[in-house]
């Protein structure tokens, strides 16, 4: 065998070598750093519409989330109701969403209970807008870990104008709510 051939196998033998190490400490590694997930921070959530267009998935894994803790259960809710509406009544043409995905309740008077149907949510922002312009910011949106496939480039992170959308360790609560900012990892 030539020197040459026989330095060629050596190279090509460590080569492999170092792969092999390479590809256990970083599989190692991995093992070792928490798993990360996509999140939207509601504190800078713009509502800019772009969770609708811009996620690969059809309807968006963005869904709103309402803070019932928050809210005022008022009968003129700006997340539900249009500025413009002609009566305080659920006619459709009074919705702001427009998919009609809050169903209100009465609950006694004056109080109403806004729930988000997940399944008719687009994740549009509209009623997040007017319940942050005309009410108190109950309504907010979220990655629903359920549904999002966790791409490690999201389409909708890489628009968003107000880079609100974070990385948080999955977990069963890896939500941002708008009290709970701890879990923030970046």
């Amino acid at each position: 065998m030539k020197p040459e051939e026989n330095r060629g196998r050596r190279n090509f033998i460590r080569g492999a070598a170092a792969v092999a190490i390479g590809g256990t400490v970083l599989a190692a590694a991995r093992r070792r750093s928490p798993k990360l997930v996509w999140q939207i921070d509601p504190e800078k959530c713009t509502r800019c519409g772009r969770c609708a267009t811009h996620c690969v998935l059809a309807p968006s894994a963005v869904k709103c989330v309402h803070s019932y803790s928050i809210c005022g259960y008022c009968d003129l809710c700006g997340g539900f109701l249009r500025p413009d509406a002609k009566g305080r009544n659920t006619a459709a043409e009074n919705q702001l969403c427009p998919t009609a995905a809050i169903k209100r309740t009465f609950i006694e008077d004056p109080y109403f209970q806004y729930k988000i149907d997940e399944a008719l949510c687009i994740g549009c922002g509209i009623c997040v807008e007017g319940c942050s312009v005309f009410g108190n910011g109950s309504m907010y949106l979220q990655v629903k870990h359920d549904l999002c496939v966790n791409c490690n480039e999201c389409a909708i992170a890489h628009a968003c104008p107000s880079d609100a959308f974070v990385r948080v360790v999955a977990k069963d609560d890896a939500y941002l709510l708008k009290s709970d900012q701890e879990k923030r990892i970046s």
